[in-house]
């Protein structure tokens, strides 16, 4: 038998195991959360595993762990703020702040989180709606379920997803998603659907799939309900003296502001932070070390972060706010020519530091906050220039 006719041998059988498992699993569990059986047989209908997606673990076989060298490259954390994407996100978000106007001083009004963030929070999402989502969700979230690396949160998904078809929020066969699973304009997975969708045109239903006044509900109320302040901004853009250590970085290393102004710390615009922030916490914030711009961040930037786990996406969303509303221009610290290492050369930086008794937050590859100071340290008591981030000539000093 050829290896191509042995791997569809292979996946039949995957395929009868994963239709099995829809029904003596999956069913059960539905079910006693109140889905009927004509709903799940709806969602199901003609489904099958899509093999397209990533970290899929079929049942017998361990998950693969990649080759050194194999991974992804990590680009320079500028990449993410191309001009582009940047511009696009603010020219649009203009049109939107105007259109949609009176439903987003009301959601201000109510939960406290300013237009301009939901609006920048859409915006990287789904375009404002107009990035279409073609996945059928059914399938993606059953996939995952089966045979993925986290197919406990997946399989909790999937029922939350029967749920919102079994309520009547719409039809299972026209739920659509990301490739992660992911709902509507913002993006929910579907238990944050359940939990903080809201219905902002007052038409008696969540549709976060076609109403711009829902989704614009939903951001707020989600971005309300995980602790946005609203006395206090996301960040400012700062410039960080030679003797003030990178390695301060950390939403666990705060002070008031105007301790990090003792420090030397200032606004890059000039202008004096503002009276009602400085005796606030803020937090140091160098996504690339000294090779990009540095920030001084309050505790929204990690309400942000609630949203999405990544430093940059929540640094994207005050800048293109800002840029929105006040019509910011760009950064005015320079993004470095970092990145180009791959994730596993990181990641064997990361377990040499792991060693050292430093906390670099897990080996994964990619430089957050704990690692970046975790160098930074490093290059201390080592006699270096802290720059708190990844370079190639470390790889010498800190990979076996």
């Amino acid at each position: 038998m050829t290896s191509q006719a042995a791997l569809a041998q292979d996946r039949a059988e995957v395929e009868r195991q994963f239709q099995t498992w829809l029904q003596e699993v999956v069913w059960p569990k539905a079910r006693s959360k109140g889905v009927s059986r004509d709903t799940m047989q709806q969602a199901f209908s003609g489904v099958t595993l899509n093999w397209k997606l990533p970290d899929l673990v079929p049942p017998g076989r361990k998950a693969k762990t990649q080759k050194n060298q194999k991974q992804a490259e990590f680009g320079s954390p500028g990449r993410y703020f191309n001009s582009g994407s940047v511009q696009g996100a603010t020219s649009v978000g203009r049109k939107m702040a105007k259109q949609h106007s009176a439903i987003l001083a009301s959601v201000e009004r109510e939960t406290g989180v300013p237009g301009r963030i939901i609006l920048a929070i859409w915006g990287r999402e789904s375009g404002y709606g107009q990035v279409p989502i073609r996945h059928d969700a059914f399938r993606v979230l059953s996939t995952k379920a089966f045979m993925s690396t986290r197919a406990e949160y997946f399989t909790n998904e999937l029922i939350a997803a029967l749920q919102i078809a079994e309520a009547g929020y719409l039809p299972a066969q026209d739920m659509k998603s990301s490739w992660a699973g992911a709902l509507g304009q913002p993006q929910f997975m579907p238990s944050n659907y359940l939990t903080y969708a809201r219905d902002g045109d007052g038409d008696g239903r969540a549709d976060i799939w076609g109403s711009p006044a829902d989704t614009i509900a939903s951001i707020g109320h989600y971005l309300d309900q995980h602790g946005w302040l609203s006395s206090r901004d996301w960040g400012f853009e700062v410039s960080v003296p030679a003797n003030v250590s990178c390695a301060l970085e950390g939403p666990d290393q705060g002070r008031p502001i105007h301790e990090w102004e003792k420090m030397g710390i200032r606004r890059i615009s000039g202008r004096p932070f503002p009276d009602h922030e400085r005796d606030g916490l803020g937090y140091l914030m160098m996504p690339a070390g000294r090779h990009g711009p540095a920030f001084l961040v309050t505790p929204n930037f990690y309400v942000l972060k609630e949203y999405n786990k990544s430093d940059l996406y929540a640094l994207f969303v005050g800048h293109v706010g800002d840029r929105i509303q006040f019509g910011v221009d760009d950064f005015v610290g320079q993004w470095g020519p970092v990145g180009g290492l791959y994730r596993s050369d990181i990641a064997a930086m990361q377990r040499t530091l792991e060693k050292m008794g430093h906390d670099v937050g897990g080996a994964d590859g990619l430089p957050g906050f704990k690692t970046r100071r975790s160098i930074g340290r490093w290059q201390m008591t080592s006699g270096f220039a802290p720059t708190c981030f990844p370079e190639p000539a470390m790889k010498a000093q800190l990979t076996p």
